[in-house]
Formats: structure tokens, C-alpha cells, sequence
């Protein structure tokens, strides 16, 4: 499911800018690009983000804006700045109408500036509180998507309940057709069968077609997706599970028809079931 956020905090550590955006995906992918002063807190970023998602690709950016990070516990890194001095006499010598760097941008380079570390558990902390807030707008937005994605799930659902339906109430209709299509065949070759075999192939035959028990089914699962979508709890894979079952029902239905009314209503279960389907990869 498609969602992304974003949050900021002023500490006394610096500036933390969080983004968390995420993609599809069946299974729970967690990915993160951390400041290097924040690797020790990704085992806990980790574990935060599996509590609150199940499903799909999630990836999280966290930066420590060093320009105001600790800047009162900064000092100067004479060796590195030496260095930096040396080469850019270096490169001036060589380019002799290069300009010289800007103090702002020596301050920049990095290993100028040597700032103390951060305590851990502090820097921890204020990046967890600061987890939760983002996290909050972003499972919001995960939310009101999947609403959008359910209201789409049982329009499908409506459509497909639709065809059974309709199917159901032919299905009379259809056995009469086919035994009367039967018959006829029957009585083109009466005088070279025994009848009382003819019955019984002609019973057989009926049963094999009967499709009442897959329309139950059908609607049986059918029902159970608005049920599982009404669930304040991750569905997706619950769902995953009874698109696959739809789909077989759809399948024997389609397998076992003797009249075009069947063959088309198995063709269109299916495509709406496949529509479905696609929506649910996108679910939790």
C-alpha cells in the first residue's frame, strides 16, 4: 500500500528530518537510510516499524542536520584542516585563478569539524518519539487508502454476487434445456440402446453438470470478503487465501458447464475476481 510522510525535531543534538514512504509488496520489506551518529537506534527503527505494519515495502530515511548538531560541543580537526590547506595550495599552484574555499565551505568539509558524540540513549529516544509522530500520519494515510481500496474490493464483490445470482435463478431453467437436448439425442438412437441405461447416463450426466454447490460456495466466500474487510486488523493475506478459493469455485464452475449462460457467467467471475485480487496486494 502506497503512503508517505514526513516530520521534523529540534533537539539539542540537531535537526532530525524523517520521510517514511512505502510501496506493494506481499510480505513486510523494511529498508533505511540512516545518519552514521544514528546506526546504533536501526535495530530499534526496525522493530518499531514491524509493530505498527505487516505488509509491504517501507522505507525510511533519517538525517542529524550537521549545521546545528552539537554545534557548541564542536571543535576544530587541526590535522584535517592542514590537510585541506596543503591542497588547496596544491590545486591553486596548478589553477592559479581558482578561488579560495570559503569558510563555510572548509567548516563543511568533512573531518573538519570533530563534534562529541551524541549520548546513545538520548539520541535513541528522541529518534523513537520522533518514529511514533511520523508514524502516526503515515499509518492515517495507509488507512484511508485501504478504505478507498475496500469500498472498490466490494463494489467487485456486489458485481460477482450479481452473477450468481442471476445464474442461480436460470439454473432450473438450464437443467431443462439440457435434458431436453438430451432427449432429443436419445430418441435419434432409442431402437440401439437399452432405455434403462440411457436414464442412468442421462442422470450422470446431470449431476456432473449440476453447478448448485459452487453457486453456494461462491457466495459463501463472497460474503466472507465484506466480513474480513469490516476487520480492524491486518486482512490482506486472509483475503489473499479467499481470492484463491473464489478462483477455484470459478474454475469448476466454468469446467463443468454444458450451457453458454454458465461458460459466461465462470468467464466474468473471473475477471472480476482478478480485479479483486489486484486490489488485495495492496492491502495489509
Amino acid at each position: 500500500m502506497t503512503a508517505f510522510a514526513r516530520g521534523t525535531s529540534e533537539t539539542p543534538l540537531g535537526k532530525l528530518t524523517m520521510e517514511v514512504r512505502s510501496v506493494n509488496n506481499r510480505y513486510l520489506d523494511i529498508a533505511l537510510r540512516l545518519s552514521d551518529s544514528a546506526r546504533h537506534v536501526e535495530p530499534a527503527i526496525r522493530e518499531a516499524i514491524a509493530d505498527r505494519i505487516k505488509r509491504g515495502r517501507v522505507e525510511l530515511s533519517l538525517r542529524i542536520d550537521a549545521s546545528v548538531e552539537g554545534a557548541d560541543e564542536s571543535r576544530l580537526n587541526s590535522a584535517r584542516l592542514d590537510a585541506l590547506v596543503r591542497m588547496q595550495d596544491a590545486v591553486r599552484e596548478m589553477l592559479p585563478k581558482s578561488r579560495r574555499l570559503s569558510v563555510r565551505e572548509v567548516l563543511d568539509w568533512p573531518g573538519v569539524v570533530q563534534r562529541e558524540e551524541a549520548d546513545e540513549d538520548t539520541l535513541k529516544g528522541l529518534v523513537l518519539e520522533l518514529l511514533d509522530r511520523v508514524f502516526d500520519e503515515f499509518v492515517d494515510t495507509r488507512r484511508r487508502e485501504g478504505a478507498r481500496l475496500a469500498e472498490l474490493i466490494v463494489q467487485r464483490v456486489d458485481a460477482a454476487r450479481a452473477l450468481v445470482a442471476t445464474l442461480r435463478s436460470r439454473l432450473p431453467e438450464i437443467q431443462a434445456h439440457m435434458r431436453e437436448r438430451l432427449d432429443q439425442r436419445i430418441a435419434e438412437i432409442a431402437e440401439r440402446v437399452d432405455p434403462e441405461r440411457v436414464e442412468q447416463e442421462v442422470v450422470l450426466l446431470l449431476n456432473k453438470a449440476d453447478v448448485e454447490e459452487e453457486t453456494d460456495r461462491l457466495t459463501i466466500h463472497l460474503d466472507e470478503v465484506v466480513n474480513v474487510l469490516g476487520q480492524d486488523q491486518p486482512v490482506g493475506r486472509r483475503l489473499d487465501f479467499l481470492m484463491q478459493e473464489l478462483n477455484r469455485e470459478a474454475n469448476t464452475l466454468g469446467s463443468k458447464a454444458a450451457h453458454t449462460d454458465v461458460t459466461n457467467a465462470s468467464v466474468e467471475l473471473k475477471v472480476l475476481i482478478e480485479q479483486m485480487r489486484e486490489q488485495v496486494q495492496n492491502i495489509e
